[in-house]
């Protein structure tokens, strides 16, 4: 693909690019992202950006890792937007490269407040989020117009590692047809008993989307009541993505890398029938 650059797209010396990664697939790098990633003098980069993803970075580029995990040392975030910063100063091509959207629960806006604070010019590059990206991979749509015209995304830990109060979970259980939550996995006991007693019913479907759209993709789907147990017995692990709602129901149709691997899909698995799905064409 022949491409033609826009002023705003010149990667120029002293400015920071805060760019999305994507889920994790490289695949799934937008063509500025990868561009980017080679051209930059300085790549500082979090803990879900692959070494694959990394190794198109030039040979002199240096990267620097800022990953945040749970229960284990971390940079602070202000630490890393001054580097930002201090890189800039000095001239660099400085990559922000984040896992996912950087708008979306990566914390981008803020690092973007510290650059605008110190007066260096900076640009945002979209990624694919793994809210919808991750959830594309394991077959399940965020919506569908048989079970949903809306989907909530929230995040399932606040700045201090826990559950958030702020989130009107009465609200979001009731109001929200399809759930997608981020960093859900270790408070998943306390965000499950939440959900059902704000009037969620044991019954309802739930997907855990571990390692979204890479080769060590691992899906559990179960329901709300049984979550915690099946969870348990799975023995999987963060990064995860949570859904909860019918569209974990498509899985059965839509798993197209389970049909790579020889899984037979369901064509109907809403239980519609033919006539309905016929009629709901078009």
């Amino acid at each position: 693909m022949a491409e033609k650059r826009k002023p705003q797209d010149e990667f120029l010396p002293g400015t920071v690019w805060l760019v999305g990664a994507g889920p994790g697939d490289p695949g799934l790098l937008t063509v500025l992202a990868a561009r980017a990633i080679g051209e930059a003098d300085v790549i500082v980069h979090d803990a879900l950006v692959s070494e694959e993803i990394l190794a198109g970075a030039g040979p002199g580029t240096e990267l620097r890792y800022a990953g945040k995990r749970g229960g284990k040392p971390s940079a602070k975030q202000r630490d890393i937007s001054l580097a930002l910063v201090e890189l800039a100063q000095a001239g660099k091509k400085v990559l922000r490269l984040k896992g996912g959207d950087p708008f979306v629960f990566g914390r981008g806006g803020e690092e973007a407040l510290t650059l605008v604070e110190h007066g260096i010019p900076f640009r945002i590059v979209p990624g694919i989020s793994a809210g919808i990206g991750g959830l594309a991979y394991a077959g399940i749509p965020v919506t569908h117009r048989d079970i949903n015209h809306s989907v909530t995304f929230l995040t399932g830990h606040d700045a201090g590692g826990i559950v958030p109060d702020a989130i009107d979970w009465q609200g979001v259980a009731k109001g929200s047809p399809v759930i997608v939550m981020y960093m859900a996995m270790k408070h998943w006991p306390n965000i499950c008993a939440r959900l059902m007693e704000h009037g969620l019913s044991a019954a309802t479907p739930v997907a855990f989307v571990c390692n979204a759209t890479l080769e060590t993709q691992q899906v559990l789907e179960t329901t709300l009541g049984q979550s915690e147990s099946a969870l348990a017995a799975s023995g999987l692990m963060p990064p995860a993505i949570v859904v909860v709602g019918d569209a974990v129901k498509l899985r059965k149709a839509l798993d197209w890398r389970g049909a790579l691997a020889g899984r037979k899909l369901d064509p109907d698995p809403l239980g519609q029938g033919e006539a309905s799905r016929v009629s709901g064409a078009g």
